[in-house]
C-alpha cells in the first residue's frame, strides 16, 4: 500500500512526453501486476489502470482498486461513471493516491456499462460529460482526460464527435484519447466492438486539424512501429492495447522506437529476473503467484520452446506452491 506523501510520487517521464505512447486500459488485464511488467519493459510509456467504477472507489475496497507500485509512474486512473459529484470525489481521491491523470471512460460499449449510464453512451450527453470534467478539475490538480469513440452505432456523421469534443473541451479538458471506431451499443459484444466497426483513422486526424490546441491521441488496431510513426505525423500520441498484452516483449522496443532512447532493450531473461524479485516481494504480502503469472505468460511469445514454460505458468498446482522457482522451469533458450 502507498504510504508516502503525494509529493514523493514523481513520474520519471513528464506526462506530456509519455502521452506519445500509452498502453490502453483493459478490463481484467491492466491490473497492478500487469502494469509493473509493462513498466519493466518500457520506462517511458504512459500506463493506465483498468476501468474502475466510481462507486467501487468511493464505497468499495479502495486499496485493492487503487494501490500501485511507485515504479508505475507515469500512471493514469480510468474511471467509469456519470454522477458528477461521484466523479469529483474520485478525482480528489486519485490525486491523493498519487496518480498523474484521471480519465473518464466514454468509449466502453458493453450493455452492462450502459445500464449504469456510463461508457460510450455518454457521447450522447456531452453537456453531462462537460459538467463532470469541470467538477473533477475543480476538485483536483491533476489532468482530467476523456477516452471516447468516433461515433455511435452505424451513424458516421463527423459532426457528432466534433461537437462532443468541442463541448467537453470548453469545460477544460485538453486531452482526448480517441478509439477510431464507432461503438455499436446493440448487437455486438465488447470484443466484437473492438474488431467489427471499421477503423476510420481519418476522423481522428480531422479532429486534430479542427482542434490543434488539444492533445489528440489515437487508439484502435495499431500493432507495429511503422503505423505508429505514420500516426504521429497526424496526432499527438498513440495508444496500443492488445498488441502490448499478447506480445509484451514488443514493448521493450518502445523506448528506442518511439521516444528515441539510445539503448538496447533488456533480454527476456533479464526481465524475468526482475519479475522474480517482484513476485517474491508480493508473495511475502500474501499475493498469490497465479495473480501475477497470468500476465507474464506471453513474455516468450514467438520464441521456440515457449509452450512448456507457458504451461507451467498456467498450472494451478504448481502456482499454488507459491514457489517463485516455477518461473524458471523450462525457460526457453533465447538466441
Amino acid at each position: 500500500m502507498n504510504v508516502l506523501p503525494v509529493a514523493a510520487f514523481q513520474a520519471s517521464t513528464p506526462l506530456a512526453v509519455a502521452r506519445r505512447f500509452s498502453v490502453a486500459p483493459m478490463l481484467d488485464w491492466t491490473d497492478r501486476h500487469c502494469r509493473y511488467f509493462h513498466r519493466v519493459l518500457s520506462k517511458n510509456a504512459l500506463l493506465y489502470t483498468e476501468m474502475v467504477n466510481v462507486n467501487a472507489i468511493i464505497h468499495g475496497d479502495t486499496v485493492r482498486h487503487l494501490d500501485f507500485d511507485v515504479s508505475e509512474h507515469p500512471l493514469a486512473l480510468q474511471v467509469g461513471g456519470s454522477d458528477v459529484d461521484a466523479l469529483a470525489k474520485c478525482a480528489k481521491i486519485a490525486e491523493g493516491w498519487g496518480y498523474d491523470e484521471i480519465n473518464i471512460n466514454c468509449g466502453c460499449p458493453s450493455e452492462r456499462v450502459q445500464s449504469g449510464s456510463f461508457g460510450a453512451c455518454l457521447m450522447n450527453e456531452p453537456a453531462l460529460v462537460a459538467d463532470g470534467v469541470k467538477a473533477m478539475r475543480d476538485a483536483c490538480g491533476i489532468d482530467v482526460t476523456v477516452k471516447h469513440r468516433i461515433g455511435l452505432d452505424k451513424h458516421e456523421d463527423y459532426g457528432f464527435v466534433r461537437d462532443f469534443v468541442g463541448a467537453v473541451s470548453e469545460a477544460g479538458c485538453t486531452t482526448f484519447i480517441v478509439h477510431a471506431r464507432n461503438a455499436w451499443l446493440k448487437g455486438l459484444s465488447p470484443k466484437e466492438n473492438r474488431d467489427i466497426p471499421p477503423l476510420r483513422y481519418e476522423v481522428v486526424h480531422q479532429l486534430k486539424r479542427d482542434f490543434p490546441q488539444l492533445n489528440i491521441l489515437i487508439n484502435g488496431g495499431i500493432a507495429d512501429f511503422e503505423t505508429i510513426a505514420e500516426q504521429l505525423q497526424h496526432v499527438d500520441g498513440v495508444m496500443v492495447g492488445r498488441q502490448a498484452y499478447h506480445d509484451p516483449y514488443w514493448l521493450a522496443k518502445v523506448d528506442a522506437q518511439v521516444f528515441g532512447v539510445a539503448s538496447e532493450p533488456p533480454s527476456r531473461r533479464a526481465i524475468l529476473d526482475q519479475l522474480m524479485v517482484y513476485a517474491e516481494a508480493q508473495m511475502s504480502q500474501g499475493v498469490p503467484l497465479r495473480n501475477m503469472a497470468r500476465h507474464w505468460l506471453n513474455l516468450y511469445h514467438g520464441v521456440a520452446g515457449a509452450r512448456a514454460w507457458r504451461r507451467n505458468l498456467s498450472d494451478a498446482k504448481l502456482l499454488n506452491t507459491q514457489d517463485v522457482r516455477v518461473l524458471l522451469m523450462d525457460v526457453p533458450y533465447e538466441a
